[in-house]
């Protein structure tokens, strides 16, 4: 028989967890169901507006919460972020990298092929993914490796596993992502403490505001891309952003003590399916 409650190794409450990103869909709804848990959320977004949002839903539900502005591509609102947070604070818990996404001009279509894709897009998507990935790790890690403990939480992709077709940029930079995530679990144990943990999720196909004109049409219908996905997906459906709770309450939890430097598919079955 277990000699203590299993369930209780899932307990975050009073844990201080930092979210880039945390303005959006996914990352948004995090944030809302650890807050639910007793955690305590710092929302950082490049809109302050859509951070305080997301902080506003989770004060009145009675959480804890601060929205502050931040640019995961600058290292100094970062570190500004990072100031206020231990202002209010006094400690960081955990980082969920949750800053990405894709855009048209870096996705190849019938008017735009692969030759011409300007290279200022695919810079942007592969920064915002990877150096937007790099450079929290690197603030807000410090803290935790003074502090000689904490959690990273990256968010990956399916493209990590297989890259899609038309988005180039995006699939370089996740599977970028996933490798810098099983170096820097290794680096940081190693070099600082095994207390360190490094992990990632791969989404499989959630509706965002980035993919959505892949996805569907603007009548809300599947276009072929969508359809394509869902046929491959034996969950037979697109992700809801609450099917992504479970596991990373699992990943910031002291329940994956012995858990570092995986990547974690979410996606319906999606990457075990050969598609016959």
């Amino acid at each position: 028989m277990p000699t203590h409650n299993i369930l209780s190794t899932f307990h975050i409450a009073g844990k201080v967890i930092v979210a880039t990103g945390g303005g959006g869909v996914l990352v948004g709804a995090m944030a809302r169901g650890l807050a639910s848990e007793g955690a305590k959320i710092a929302i950082l977004d490049l809109f302050l507006e859509k951070a305080q949002a997301v902080a506003d839903d989770i004060t009145a539900a009675g959480g804890d919460a601060i929205a502050l502005k931040a640019d995961v591509l600058d290292k100094a609102s970062l570190e500004a972020a990072r100031d206020a947070i231990l202002a209010r604070y006094g400690r960081i818990d955990a980082l969920i990298n949750g800053a990405g996404g894709n855009k048209a001009q870096a996705t190849t279509s019938p008017d735009l092929s692969f030759f011409d894709l300007p290279q200022d897009a695919f810079q942007w998507v592969f920064n915002l993914n990877f150096i937007g990935t790099l450079l929290p790790s690197q603030v807000f890690g410090k803290v935790m490796a003074e502090q000689g403990e904490g959690v990273i939480l990256n968010v990956s992709s399916m493209n990590a596993f297989r890259p899609l077709t038309r988005i180039p940029a995006y699939s370089a930079a996740k599977a970028a992502v996933s490798n810098f995530t099983q170096w820097l679990a290794v680096h940081l144990a190693q070099e600082y403490t095994p207390n360190l943990r490094v992990n990632a999720i791969a989404p499989g196909f959630f509706l965002t505001e980035q993919n959505r004109f892949l996805l569907l049409d603007e009548e809300e219908n599947l276009t072929p891309r969508g359809r394509t996905i869902i046929d491959h997906t034996p969950a037979g459906r697109f992700g809801d952003p609450d099917d992504l709770l479970g596991a990373v309450l699992w990943l910031l939890s002291p329940a994956s003590a012995f858990v570092t430097g995986v990547v974690l598919p979410i996606d319906g079955g999606f990457s075990a399916f050969s598609g016959v």
